[in-house]
């Protein structure tokens, strides 16, 4: 009887704990630019702010030990002539970071593990080939030196960053591009467009291989992102304003895999996938929760789990890479949420007995059990 109840599943009782005030991060006047991205990226070494600055745009870059009230003579990292409006860190090294701005330009930078007292303002590499204000940069999952950019002139640029040259601008957006993601190969990436269009593209095809009208009927912002499977998790609004997820499957876009009302608050949701897990964590802007969601093959499809709750509101959210987390305390996922004046990890935790069976190394576990996933290359463009 119980089991057609309560579903199975490992992760039904994940739980998110906030670290001690002490391992927090304080004193940081996180930016008020009003742009819905998550104005917070981190990896194993660094944790990125996007910051208040006088004269221009500036980001906050922390090593992750530096916990505590940040140190008022911290160098930024200043050269944008305009507010950063996005950042994002290298997947394939953890020195090299990438942000965009007002000032129609994205720069590549190298951070030194050592910050020393100087405020870094020499990029390595300037992109420049928009003609408005840059809001979206995301890296290339798995090749080397290519990196996306979306501009609010509806272009996006793919660019090779060791050359600085575009090596494809696809405009096939007639409006503002809300967001975009690569799905876990990098071959295609989607995007939310204010036109109400969810649509999947190849680059190198450089053309739109799927596209849905108003996966969400409401006009608020929209994003979406890829699952493992090749399926979009989509958040968005109805007619009504209320938010709303969908789940979908791009070669039969007619119907979704499900859709789910969550509530009527006015905050655009931001989602973070882990694939390992296939679970979802929503943080919605002005909200003072996570909830979170496990993705299965059986109905109804997409399965609510718990939510996280604190008092204070997020103004962004960061997103540890699995490499980052601490496995040997059962962690499965770390976020960290920018308040307005601090940021704060909160730990995501599987109750668990940790077992002492496992007798062989991990490395060779990993050899015997674990393969690569095959080079794209440089997306093909050689």
């Amino acid at each position: 009887m119980s089991r057609s109840i309560v579903r199975q599943s490992k992760f039904r009782h994940v739980f998110g704990q906030a670290v001690k005030t002490e391992q927090g991060y304080d004193d940081i006047r996180v930016s008020k630019v009003t742009w819905d991205s998550s104005f917070c990226a981190v990896n194993p070494k660094f944790l990125a702010v996007i910051v208040e600055s006088s004269g221009g745009g500036a980001f906050l870059v922390l090593p992750l030990s530096k916990m505590g009230r940040l140190d008022k003579n911290h160098p930024l990292v200043t050269g944008h002539a305009g507010p950063v409006l996005d950042i994002d860190w290298c997947p394939h090294n953890d020195n090299i970071l990438a942000s965009c701005s007002e000032d129609t330009t994205a720069m590549v930078w190298q951070i030194p593990d050592q910050m020393g007292t100087q405020p870094i303002s020499e990029p390595i590499v300037v992109l420049e080939g928009h003609s408005k204000r840059v809001g979206i940069v995301t890296w290339h999952p798995t090749a080397r030196n290519i990196l996306l950019t979306a501009g609010s002139d509806n272009l996006i640029i793919i660019w090779n960053v060791g050359t600085g040259e575009a090596l494809i601008s696809m405009d096939d957006h007639p409006d503002l591009i809300y967001n975009v993601s690569w799905n876990r190969n990098g071959s295609l990436f989607c995007t939310t467009c204010k036109d109400r269009r969810l649509r999947v593209c190849d680059p190198r095809k450089r053309e739109v291989v799927a596209e849905r009208m108003a996966p969400h009927e409401g006009i608020r912002p929209m994003r979406a992102i890829f699952t493992r499977d090749g399926n979009l998790f989509t958040t968005g609004f109805t007619r009504m304003s209320q938010r709303e997820l969908g789940l979908w499957d791009p070669t039969h876009f007619e119907e979704p895999i499900a859709l789910l009302e969550l509530d009527t608050s006015n905050g655009v949701l931001l989602p973070y996938y882990d694939p390992d897990t296939n679970m979802v964590y929503l943080c919605g802007k002005g909200d003072s929760s996570i909830r979170y969601f496990e993705i299965t093959e059986e109905p109804p499809y997409v399965h609510y789990l718990s939510t996280f709750s604190s008092k204070e509101p997020q103004r962004g959210m960061g997103f540890m890479p699995k490499r980052g987390v601490d496995v040997s305390k059962c962690e499965i996922a770390r976020l960290y949420k920018l308040h307005d004046k601090k940021c704060e990890p909160i730990a995501m935790t599987v109750p668990r007995k940790v077992s002492h069976t496992l007798s062989i190394p991990l490395s060779s576990y990993i050899n015997e059990h674990v393969k690569e996933l095959p080079s794209p290359g440089c997306l093909g463009l050689n």
